[in-house]
């Protein structure tokens, strides 16, 4: 269970259930903060200097690189100015975790991710080749 937390994306940093209804709504209308992410990484920089990133679609899917290259994917909620995400591959425990993404290059922001690790969260312009999406 240690493990499985791990892979669940620092971004999410609040934890909070999905709601039954947007489960089957269309993709979230993005606010510019998150429209932002779009093409782009984010990437959550831990203490030891490893780095998991996250690639968000449009369709309110999303993929990424767990900080030991583990491919993660899932799908992605708005709550207010929060992006939610919920984690479907590897399947992991049936929460969202959610967190205020970063839109400025320049300076991210700090947060903390769902264990209570804190965290540096950057917005990094263009995504690898290999990045899905």
């Amino acid at each position: 269970m240690h493990r499985t937390l791990h892979l669940i994306p620092a971004l999410a940093l609040a934890v909070s259930a999905l709601a039954g209804p947007s489960l089957g709504a269309s993709a979230p209308e993005p606010s510019a903060r998150v429209a932002a992410a779009f093409g782009n990484t984010v990437m959550s920089i831990y203490p030891d200097g490893r780095s998991q990133k996250i690639w968000l679609q449009p369709d309110g899917t999303w993929t990424g690189l767990s900080r030991r290259g583990i491919p993660l994917a899932g799908k992605w909620t708005l709550k207010g100015d929060k992006v939610c995400l919920r984690q479907s591959k590897p399947p992991t425990l049936p929460i969202s975790f959610c967190q205020v993404f970063p839109s400025d290059p320049e300076t991210g922001i700090d947060a903390k991710d769902l264990t209570g690790t804190p965290i540096h969260l950057k917005l990094v312009k263009g995504r690898p080749p290999t990045a899905q999406g």
